[in-house]
């Protein structure tokens, strides 16, 4: 498993330990990544993601994981997002044209 927070792409950074004698030896600050599973309501069905701590704050202000998953930038998000991202267009994208053609057979009528 990778440490990459599969919402945010954050990802372990390098950094310098620097002992009193000013030696510098590279180490690594990891992200704080948690397993949690998730229920995608809109496409009925559950999903497993690695998360960052900062993306689970990110996902409870944005109000909830499917809205947080379609105003996040698609650069920073995995492949297995990305391929959700666009099924939740696709669904919403199918709705909104089931009521326009509705509207539309409403005023020929």
């Amino acid at each position: 498993m990778s440490r990459v927070c599969e919402l945010t792409g954050k990802r372990r950074e390098k950094a310098n330990r620097v002992s009193h004698s000013n030696i510098k030896t590279r180490r690594f600050l990891q992200p704080n990544l948690v397993k949690k599973k998730w229920q995608l309501t809109e496409l009925k069905k559950s999903v497993t993601l690695t998360l960052s701590a900062a993306a689970l704050r990110t996902i409870q202000a944005r109000g909830g994981i499917e809205r947080a998953i379609m105003l996040e930038k698609e650069d920073n998000l995995s492949d297995r997002l990305l391929g959700l991202k666009r099924e939740i267009q696709k669904r919403r994208g199918a709705r909104a044209g089931e009521v326009t053609g509705r509207e539309v057979n409403a005023v020929q009528n």
